[in-house]
């Protein structure tokens, strides 16, 4: 009797509240590409918006797309041209890939290419399925000591260490990260391995704030309805001066206001969070105090000599039973249909022929 054929059970959005598990043909990889079977993909907060809404901002899903961008897995072929690695190899996967060598690749930010390949943003497929193939380039083999679950958790880690970059944390400063969810917390991390001296976590939230504090914050502080002048004086409070960098992570007007009133003037305050495309600042006072804004699209240039070195300072600072990424919690089965109202978050692992997701979020969905 024939060995039954592998399936490619892949999670694809369809449009708003329209979210299937189907089986996609297992793709052949070109001459520059691996193909890979997955082990491990986190669910992003853009993830979970496409499924609900269709959309983010003018990345409209127009046609069944394959969700997933925070991804590991092992070769399993390679193409033609491929030299550095083989079936075997355990990568870390960037999202993120160039279709040409156009004016910002050249300059080394190919972030910023209009025409680069970004798995599940529309049109292009992402990786939440058995099998996937990508370009090689953007294929990091994981050090031993990393496991397949961390290696998924390298792509919201590169928006902390782009984030970081962008506003120049360097050794001693103090820096304000406005927002505890996963990517204020990745921030903070990153922050911290490349020497941020003290670090204010900001957020309405309070358990989230003991994480941020559990994981290394020096200051929390809980906002309730203060203004945002109130806000940046409690800061400057709790650091004694006010921070060189603030990375704000929310999008909320009122946190984008507070993060330029608690600014050191010749500062920098960079813009991680996403909010309303039209937004009411403090300009004249940002600009009077010197205080620069700058944006943060994605990542680029992260996952390899950067990547090595925060990655190797956060693991060395963590207990090494535990992951260092605080959402990972536990196992539990993924059941075939999902109602519109489950949270599902995190990593999804491949098991044979059951899916299971790492989460820390309860969720009910219906069972067939």
């Amino acid at each position: 009797m024939a060995a039954a054929k592998p399936e490619n059970l892949s999670l694809v959005v369809h449009g708003p509240g329209d979210l299937r598990l189907e089986n996609y043909p297992i793709p052949e990889p070109g001459p520059n590409e691996v193909l890979l079977k997955m082990h491990s993909v986190g669910i992003c907060g853009s993830d979970v918006h496409y499924w609900q809404h269709g959309r983010i901002g003018d990345f409209v899903v127009k046609k069944p797309m394959v969700l997933g961008h925070e991804a590991s897995g092992t070769v399993v072929k390679v193409g033609s041209l491929v030299r550095h690695l083989q079936p075997g190899d355990r990568v870390a996967i960037e999202p993120g890939a160039p279709r040409e060598t156009d004016e910002f690749c050249k300059i080394g930010r190919y972030n910023l290419s209009p025409t680069i390949f970004f798995c599940a943003t529309p049109p292009d497929d992402g990786n939440l399925c058995r099998f996937y193939k990508h370009n090689a380039n953007f294929c990091y083999k994981l050090p031993d000591n990393v496991t397949f679950e961390e290696g998924a958790l390298i792509e919201p880690l590169s928006v902390g260490i782009h984030a970081c970059r962008r506003a120049g944390v360097t050794l001693g400063n103090k820096v304000l990260v406005c927002g505890a969810g996963p990517i204020g917390l990745v921030s903070l991390l990153a922050a911290k391995a490349m020497g941020a001296a003290q670090v204010v976590v900001t957020d309405l939230s309070a358990s989230r704030l003991s994480k941020a504090k559990e994981v290394g914050a020096d200051f929390i502080l809980q906002i309730s309805n203060e203004s945002p002048q109130e806000i940046a004086k409690k800061v400057e409070g709790l650091l004694g001066s006010k921070p060189e960098v603030t990375i704000e992570c929310t999008g909320v007007e009122t946190s984008i206001q507070a993060g330029i009133y608690a600014t050191h003037s010749g500062g920098t305050l960079v813009l991680v969070g996403l909010g309303s495309e039209m937004t009411s600042v403090p300009l004249v006072h940002a600009a009077t105090r010197e205080v620069d804004i700058k944006g943060v699209f994605r990542y680029c240039n992260t996952f390899q000599s950067q990547m090595k070195k925060c990655m190797s300072r956060i693991m060395n600072s963590q207990n090494r039973g535990h992951t260092p990424f605080p959402e990972i919690l536990q196992l539990q089965p993924v059941p075939r249909s999902m109602e519109r109202d489950a949270i599902f978050r995190e990593v999804w692992l491949w098991k044979g022929n059951t899916a299971q997701v790492w989460t820390s979020r309860m969720w009910t969905p219906a069972q067939r």
